[in-house]
């Protein structure tokens, strides 16, 4: 199992930025991919996006691209959400993942961090 812990939520005004951050522990070695989700009030939980642990490739929700950046560092086992051009819609809580395969089976999630953008 993977343990995941997020940090760098906040409230900010839209058109702000934030970089929220996820450090993983445990059996890390298994990771495959490790990427986010969010969840608003009401609203299923849905991608953002998501990282491959060693080829570096990413993904992206539609509504994510050419505002977020996930990135990666293998050394200190931690995984980030570059978030600019903050829209009030883009408020949640903003979920870690790591998954072991590429289908997302056995899934590790975060406890989660709260986004809040004021217009």
């Amino acid at each position: 199992q993977v343990q995941l812990v997020e940090s760098g939520g906040g409230l900010v005004q839209a058109g702000g930025s934030l970089r929220l951050s996820c450090a993983a522990s445990g059996r890390t070695s298994r990771i495959y991919n490790m990427g986010w989700f969010r969840q608003a009030p009401g609203k299923e939980r849905e991608f953002v996006a998501a990282i491959n642990w060693s080829g570096g490739s990413t993904y992206y929700a539609d509504s994510v691209k050419g505002r977020f950046t996930i990135s990666r560092d293998n050394a200190k086992k931690t995984v980030y959400l570059q978030m600019n051009s903050l829209k009030p819609e883009d408020t949640a809580v903003y979920y870690c993942n790591a998954d072991p395969d590429v289908y997302g089976n056995g899934r590790s999630w975060g406890q989660g961090t709260q986004v809040t953008i004021s217009s």
